[in-house]
């Protein structure tokens, strides 16, 4: 009976036809199993607080695993990590359940605030914001896309006023954590790493459709390559967080290796931090309070608190404990400590997918999740090893300079299946049923094939921000993502459709029929079809958050206002408190940020060592 239950939640109803078979039941046996025993290794072992530690790493995300598992390298140092969620579990580790992950316990489940010009075809003009809330935090949630980003986002930061951070010094970092499985890897001066703790490999599985893509692109003028090497602009297989055909989250790669081996680390689970305790008079950091195992705890840092918990929970955290506009902290009853720009800066890469239809066999619920593929999954092969149904990855300089020509301003990624292929979908995205039921609804009921193309705008220049709803930590905050509030957002956004549509004309997806679904958006057909017009009202509805928040406390020297924590990633003003994740990032990478996390905090895990003279 409980693997059976654990099937209707995970895999979904449209595979309750294939409950009993043997192959499908003894596979969910085993998984059931493998959760047991997960669990089990991921026990505390060691339930109560100390008093004290020499550091508090705030969140076990994707920085917070790397940085705590670093920190505790020195067997002289107490290091406390803490996680508002639960253990991470083997459904969580299967590719394919990218999708089914945003609807359970392990998502903060964050939305925007309602707009009158982008999230439209969402419910209430909302668009679904997910953060991880489990051990390994996002990198348990998201698609496990790999990317380093352009040697210039890194430049560009180190220009701001920021030394240290230039591609060419990072360059080790990126090695260091870096476990790559990629046999074609550029071996030039930006080769990878092959003995960090952080798998990447191409997926085991692809569709046809993956194979269009690549030689479409190839056709149109693409080279083939190692986006992560020497040259970013390309196209390839996506490089993924995958070893052996599993998700390699933060925690799998830098905890799991630890487990019953590091008596100085000690991992919480189930404990919510509400705030960094300062002292006003000296402005210093020295210890946490800390909601767990049924009340209220305080937690003391001998050296240092270290906020790890994601660009919507740090600068929620940072504000409630008093850091944060000083305007606006008064306004919900806070009592200002630090005067700092926290919250603003927010950045996202969004792509108003585009679906397209062809005459060949695309993922299907019925094809995926079935008495096979649960087999072929244990066996170590099918559809089940790919990353959430992504497939393959392309990068453009649409709208370069002379100076920028090799700086990426686009990215395409095709993904295998349609929005259809999948009921958790349309709630993941949370698009409204009388949309999905007239763009969609015809595909959904004919199972018919089609695949999308996420046209997904790299180096967006809205800002927006976040905000405190109350001084309760346990109400979500004030999310306002302002997308398309500067025109060139949109300008390019309809810029990397129309690259996307034209990829049809080529050979390789002639070859397949594919070509644009017929069916319209109807808030957008006024405008005439596949006008630009068009296409820009279609990004206002369809604006997909490919979940890249990041710089809302911004890295950069005290002379900029907008700056939050220092070069060495110390908090502006106050002592013994540092910022470790993606709201650093001055300006967002030209990529997917989950690996440049990485980067961040085994760089900062080296100048913590640095500044505490232990080398």
């Amino acid at each position: 009976m409980q693997s059976r239950l654990l099937c209707l939640l995970y895999l979904g109803a449209a595979a309750a036809q294939s409950y009993f078979g043997n192959a499908l039941l003894d596979g969910l046996e085993l998984l059931r199993r493998g959760q047991r025993q997960m669990d089990l290794e991921a026990s505390d072992h060691r339930d109560q607080l100390l008093r004290e530690y020499d550091f508090i790493v705030v969140g076990a995300g994707t920085a917070g695993c790397a940085l705590a598992a670093r920190l505790s390298e020195n067997p002289n140092w107490q290091v406390l990590l803490l996680e508002a969620g639960g253990p991470e579990n083997y459904i969580m580790d299967m590719p394919i359940m990218a999708h089914y992950l945003q609807l359970g316990e392990m998502n903060w489940k964050y939305r925007t605030q309602s707009s009158n010009s982008y999230c439209l075809a969402m419910n209430n003009n909302r668009c679904n914001w997910p953060r991880g809330k489990v051990m390994g935090g996002s990198s348990v949630l998201n698609y496990m896309m790999y990317t380093r980003g352009n040697r210039r986002d890194y430049d560009r930061w180190e220009a701001l006023g920021n030394p240290g951070w230039g591609y060419d010094e990072l360059l080790p970092y990126f090695r260091k954590y870096e476990g790559s499985l990629i046999p074609d890897a550029d071996s030039g001066n930006a080769r990878h790493g092959r003995k960090g703790p952080v798998k990447i490999s191409y997926s085991d599985y692809h569709t046809p459709i993956a194979a269009a893509f690549v030689e479409a692109s190839q056709q149109a003028g693409q080279t083939r390559r190692d986006y992560n090497g020497q040259d970013q602009l390309g196209v390839s297989y996506l490089q993924a967080n995958i070893g052996n055909g599993t998700r390699w989250s933060s925690n799998r790669a830098y905890l799991y290796p630890l487990k019953g081996k590091r008596r100085n680390l000690h991992i919480k689970k189930n404990a919510l931090v509400t705030k960094v305790l300062i002292d006003p008079q000296t402005k210093t950091a020295y210890g946490i309070m800390v909601q767990t195992d049924g009340r209220m705890q305080k937690v003391l840092a001998r050296k240092e608190v270290i906020v790890s918990a994601g660009a919507i929970n740090t600068p929620q955290l940072l504000m409630l404990s008093g850091l944060g506009p000083a305007k606006h902290l008064r306004e919900v009853g806070i009592k200002p400590i630090a005067d700092l720009a926290v919250g603003f800066n927010l950045q996202d890469h969004v792509a108003p997918a585009i679906t397209f239809r062809c005459n060949i066999s695309t993922l299907k619920l019925d094809k995926v999740l079935n008495t096979d593929t649960i087999g072929s999954f244990l066996r170590g092969d099918g559809p089940l090893r790919s990353p959430g149904g992504v497939e393959a990855i392309s990068f453009y300089a649409l709208d370069a300079t002379e100076d920028t020509k090799d700086w990426a301003d686009m990215e395409l990624f095709v993904t295998g299946s349609g929005i259809h292929w999948n009921p958790a979908l349309r709630r993941v995205f949370g698009i409204r049923s009388d949309v999905f039921e007239a763009v969609f609804g015809e595909l959904e009921r004919t199972n018919g094939n089609a695949f999308m193309i996420f046209p997904m705008l790299l180096r967006a220049k809205s800002r927006g921000r976040i905000m405190l709803k109350s001084r309760n930590p346990l109400q979500h905050p004030l999310i306002d993502a302002n997308y398309f509030a500067h025109p060139y957002d949109l300008n390019i956004s309809v810029h990397g459709i129309r690259q996307a549509i034209s990829l049809m004309d080529q050979p390789a997806f002639r070859a397949i029929n594919a070509r644009v679904l017929e069916t319209k958006l109807p808030a957008c057909r006024h405008h005439g079809p596949q006008t630009d017009a068009y296409w820009a009202c279609y990004a206002r509805h369809f604006t997909f958050t490919i979940y890249h928040y990041s710089g809302t406390a911004k890295m950069g020297p005290r002379s900029d206002p907008s700056a939050v924590v220092d070069a060495r990633l110390r908090v502006h003003g106050i002592s013994n408190l540092r910022v470790v994740d993606a709201s650093i990032m001055p300006y967002l990478v030209a990529g997917h940020p989950n690996g440049p996390v990485f980067l961040i905090a085994e760089k900062a895990a080296d100048m913590i060592k640095q500044d505490h003279n232990y080398t």
